[in-house]
């Protein structure tokens, strides 16, 4: 993933099953590199890429039907920030040799947001797996957008 911006982010992942996530060991972060199968897995990013997901859709648990990718301020790095410097977003789409295959817009941030979905791939009936673009924002971080997945937060 890619975008404008010197805003410091965690780019995470989901693995839900409608709008709830499996399990909090499905909620992929930098506490959580990988989902315990393996099917998602944080990697270390390379330019021109700002952050980057690993994921086999083939991989992922028969009763996930959605895989969601989301972004947050770094409370660490930027304290203080919200998403208004996060523009120009897009993720990038390579096959497993690392040939790019496409990319996807994903929604600018907004001023006092600090976490935001920036979509989600939808699997369908047929077994194809299609990104929906997301674009909802949070005041509260990313405590409270996990929480919105059925992730309790302490």
């Amino acid at each position: 993933m890619s975008w404008t911006g010197s805003v410091g982010l965690d780019v995470c992942a989901l693995v839900c099953r409608g709008n709830r996530v499996l399990s909090d060991d499905h909620f992929v972060f930098f506490n959580n590199p990988q989902t315990p199968d393996g099917s998602v897995r944080a990697l270390p990013a390379t330019a021109p890429d700002k952050a980057a997901i690993c994921v086999s859709f083939d991989g992922l648990p028969d009763e996930a039907d959605r895989f969601v990718l989301v972004a947050a301020i770094d409370p660490e790095v930027n304290p203080d920030a919200d998403l208004s410097g996060f523009t120009d977003a897009f993720i990038r789409l390579l096959d497993p040799e690392l040939a790019e295959m496409g990319r996807l817009e994903v929604s600018d941030g907004r001023s006092q947001e600090t976490a935001l979905v920036l979509g989600s791939f939808r699997r369908r009936t047929n077994g194809d797996w299609d990104f929906v673009l997301g674009g909802k924002g949070y005041t509260g971080g990313l405590g409270e957008l996990v929480q919105d997945f059925g992730i309790e937060v302490e």
